[in-house]
């Protein structure tokens, strides 16, 4: 009898050894540092602030200036941070997060390493304590946008001495990513429509720089799967719940407010960002829904009209309470707010793809040089974004190219190549007049640089109450320092300005 598995038999009698099984491509590597930032993006910015290169040396300059980003600065760690509710203390988390990574940005674009010994010493403190993140409804916000944070800091001072990379990611899975995830799959137990995008944006923007900081596929392909079609407001086709004639994508938070919106804008940008330096191509996810949205918002921003089809807004908790709230035109609430979330998008999009984004470019004009975390206020909205877009996102024209292939998710990797906040609902109200000059056009695009990604509530029950309505102090002192104004059909857009020092 032949040997089950031994081959079949020949001339001869010989035997022939059994085929060997088909073996399944090995996952790509992840590209580190492959966050919000390549290396070859840290070289770039090096060498054209060394030159004296515009507009990068006045985007280093607002990192100079920036309290956050001085060597002297020295963490103050906790072992349980709260946000939102009796004993909230996330303040003192996030302007150590924010200086973390500031100082290792200042880091690697001077090279001056006690900015880099800084940033290791808090990173490595806050390792060694924090065990909790608790409060309301909003600890999902601080899991999220501080996770996110967090992780970009680490990234880039992944490999440097004393830096304890193990500990540090050990605290991201453990007190981070399982808040990020219980909100993505149970949305703090309420109708999955009760939060708007904003709030799940944080979390898989958290997921995702987790999961590339860990390297770890099954985070990243949870991120990038729940922003192309997850059933939240967060998901690209959710958030962006209308293309009207002509290409502008309605935003629902539009609806709500600015402050929001452009909260929302932000995240979705840093969300694509990072996908698109491993290789993952979420800008242009569906016929580039995100520009449509980004333009949308940028528009109505400028002071421009935009259309508004209807939006009826499900809240509440299943078996405990419901309600719904429509609206119909975008807000005029906080119009005009300043936030570092322009530059990055006009860079993409423009330089790198060589498309055109009229409103991103006007509106990245008029905010440009982009400040970070202090520059826009000091309540909770002035820290939703790391910023530094200016000094870090512009960049020379590409030719424009098919992006990289992928995975099922959309998860390969490519070498070789360069690369808030609270709640408060209310009907949105004001449809604008908009009689201003035409938006900048788009540059046109120079073969310098490639374009192909790199690879390189109250409280959880929230009976008789909005689950999604807490944290609005941070979002109302946005709004009235916004100082936005609306003079001869045109949006003065005025800077926030840091009040103090932290």
């Amino acid at each position: 009898m032949g040997v089950v598995g031994a081959g079949t038999g020949a001339l001869g009698g010989a035997v022939t050894p059994a085929a060997a099984a088909p073996v399944a491509p090995a996952a790509p590597a992840f590209a580190h540092p492959g966050l919000l930032h390549t290396q070859a993006d840290f070289d770039r910015m090096a060498a054209k602030v060394k030159a004296g290169a515009e507009p990068y040396l006045a985007g280093f300059n607002k990192l100079v200036r920036n309290g956050r980003a001085q060597s002297s600065w020295r963490a103050r760690p906790l072992e349980r941070v709260v946000r939102g509710g009796e004993g909230d203390n996330v303040a003192q988390f996030y302007l150590d997060v924010h200086a973390a990574y500031q100082n290792a940005l200042r880091w690697k674009v001077t090279g001056d390493t006690a900015h880099a010994d800084t940033a290791r010493d808090i990173l490595n403190t806050w390792s060694a304590s924090l065990t909790t993140l608790d409060g309301n409804a909003d600890r999902f916000l601080a899991a999220g946008i501080h996770g996110y944070q967090f992780a970009n800091a680490a990234e880039i001072m992944r490999g440097y001495e004393g830096f304890d990379l193990a500990r540090f990611q050990k605290m991201m899975l453990t007190v981070f990513y399982p808040m990020n995830d219980s909100f993505l799959t149970h949305h703090n137990d309420a109708f999955i429509t009760n939060y708007w995008p904003n709030w799940d944006l944080v979390s898989i923007a958290s997921v995702l720089a987790i999961g590339i900081l860990c390297d770890d596929r099954a985070k990243v392909d949870q991120a990038v799967t729940y922003f192309k079609s997850g059933e939240g407001n967060g998901s690209l086709k959710n958030a962006i719940s209308v293309i009207h004639p002509g290409g502008l994508g309605q935003w629902i938070e539009a609806g709500r407010d600015q402050g929001h919106a452009l909260l929302g804008i932000g995240l979705a940008a840093t969300i694509c960002e990072m996908a698109w330096n491993q290789g993952i191509d979420l800008y242009g996810h569906d016929d580039n829904r995100f520009l449509k949205g980004a333009e949308y918002v940028a528009k109505w921003n400028l002071g421009e009209s935009v259309p508004f089809s209807p939006y009826t807004w499900r809240k509440g908790a299943p078996g405990k309470w419901s309600g719904t709230e429509t609206f119909t035109a975008a807000s005029g609430a906080g119009r005009g707010q300043v936030r570092p979330i322009w530059e990055g998008i006009h860079n993409h999009y423009v330089k790198r793809r060589g498309l055109a984004a009229p409103y991103v470019t006007a509106i990245n004009a008029q905010v440009r040089p982009e400040g970070g975390g202090g520059d826009y206020g000091f309540g909770g909205g002035g820290f939703d974004h790391l910023g530094f877009g200016t000094l870090a996102f512009t960049r020379d024209a590409a030719p424009a190219a098919a992006p990289a292939a992928s995975g099922s998710t959309g998860t390969g990797a490519v070498s070789g190549v360069d690369s808030g906040s609270g709640a408060g609902s209310g009907s949105g109200s004001g449809s604008g007049t908009g009689t201003g000059a035409a938006p900048t056009p788009a540059e046109t695009p120079t073969p310098t640089e490639s374009s192909t990604p790199s690879s390189t509530a109250s409280p959880q029950s929230g009976i008789g109450e909005d689950l999604a309505a807490t944290g609005a102090s941070g979002i109302a002192t946005a709004l009235i320092t916004a100082g936005a104004a609306l003079t001869g059909g045109f949006l003065l857009i005025s800077r926030r300005r840091a009040g103090r020092g932290a």
